[in-house]
């Protein structure tokens, strides 16, 4: 793996470092993690990478590693920028043919988006998008439990993911998270709804397995000075008929990333959290409240895939995000060795995720500044 971003002092770089290697599948060898070509050499010191694998910009990586024999240079390029600095990189490198592992959103933009799906088709190189809350176990599980018809017909998605850290004006004492994130030219057009609601709208489609058709959003700037929206509450159609709710916000004063998700249907409903993560809730008007646990009982070849150690033994965050990089590493695997993936670790999220990530940004501001109920979701 090579990576673009993630020098010194950047949370999400480090982040994707542990995850990609947690498994023995990924090893770091080479990366630009700066646009600062010194902090990139001090990064790429910390990381004991060789001097002359470390380099000044993407460019000078994507063109130099293209050079190594096979076998010798990298595999694929993890991308851990800002979200305007995803495109350029990921573009070069599937068309030097580096697959890409990129942190969402894909993009700043939906053209950006769309130019890219036509590059990944063109190069027919792979591609995965880090929407890591699909990678926990009971995610898995929530998802099979409803493929199998046992909830029936889905009729309420009820989807939060309320954060309290950006309750002040963070980005004006210097906090290089807020700074860049509150900023459209880094961020994009979306600031809350950009950067968690579409977490919340992936996870969403994901375990029921239902587009989004029509939402109706109503979104606010809370911390004066703000440029971005800093809370957000829309109400969803679902293409089966289905109705939901997604409330996302950064100004939840005291709240963490209390990311979670209810899903009702005919016969029964699902709860999950992301702060209690091995535990998914099973509800039945008959029989109450059951608590699922990850690596406990019957459970779908999806969710004991995704279980790496025993029952009573936490699994959270890092792990969810380390199965993306290791169904990633695994398909890639089998691709360069000639054979068909196993289907279970194909499941990463790809281009398409993203599209609708930033079609749902899209849609969300134009339902926002517009006197219209209802605004079509459309791709």
């Amino acid at each position: 793996m090579g990576m673009v971003g993630g020098g010194r002092g950047a949370f999400i770089g480090s982040v994707h470092r542990m995850a990609a290697t947690l498994d023995g599948e990924i090893e770091l060898v080479c990366g630009a993690f700066s646009s600062d070509p010194e902090r990139s050499r001090a990064s790429g010191a910390d990381l004991y990478l060789p001097e002359n694998r470390v380099y000044a910009n993407f460019e000078e990586m994507i063109q130099r590693e293209k050079e190594l024999p096979e076998g010798e240079r990298m595999d694929f390029v993890s991308i851990v920028t800002p979200n305007h600095l995803h495109f350029a990189p990921a573009k070069m490198a599937l068309e030097n043919g580096f697959h890409v592992v990129c942190d969402k959103p894909v993009t700043l933009n939906l053209p950006e988006a769309l130019e890219l799906k036509e590059v990944i088709e063109r190069t027919g190189m792979l591609f995965c998008l880090t929407h890591n809350y699909t990678g926990y176990p009971m995610v898995k599980e929530a998802r099979e439990i409803i493929r199998s018809g046992k909830l029936g017909e889905i009729r309420k998605v009820i989807v939060e993911y309320p954060q309290g850290w950006l309750a002040q004006m963070l980005e004006a004492t210097g906090n290089k998270q807020a700074d860049w994130r509150t900023d459209p030219a880094r961020s994009g057009a979306a600031g809350c709804m950009g950067d968690i609601g579409t977490h919340a709208e992936n996870m969403a489609e994901y375990i029921t397995g239902l587009k989004i058709t029509e939402l109706c959003a109503d979104l606010t700037t809370f911390v004066e000075g703000r440029r971005l929206e800093d809370d957000g509450n829309v109400l969803l159609r679902f293409e089966n008929g289905a109705k939901g709710v997604l409330h996302a916000s950064q100004i939840a004063n005291g709240e963490e990333n209390d990311f979670n998700i209810r899903i009702y249907g005919e016969f029964g409903g699902l709860q999950w959290w992301q702060m209690e993560p091995n535990t998914l809730i099973y509800k039945t008007n008959q029989e109450g409240a059951r608590r699922i646990r990850t690596g406990v009982g019957n459970l779908s070849e999806a969710a004991k895939a995704h279980t790496r150690i025993p029952a009573g033994h936490p699994e959270a965050f890092l792990e969810a995000f380390a199965n993306l990089y290791r169904n990633f590493a695994y398909t890639l695997k089998a691709r360069l060795t000639g054979q068909e993936p196993n289907p279970l670790y194909t499941d990463f999220p790809g281009i398409e995720e993203g599209i609708r990530g930033l079609a749902f940004i899209d849609t969300c501001l134009a339902s926002a500044n517009s006197n219209e109920k209802w605004t079509k979701f459309v791709v």
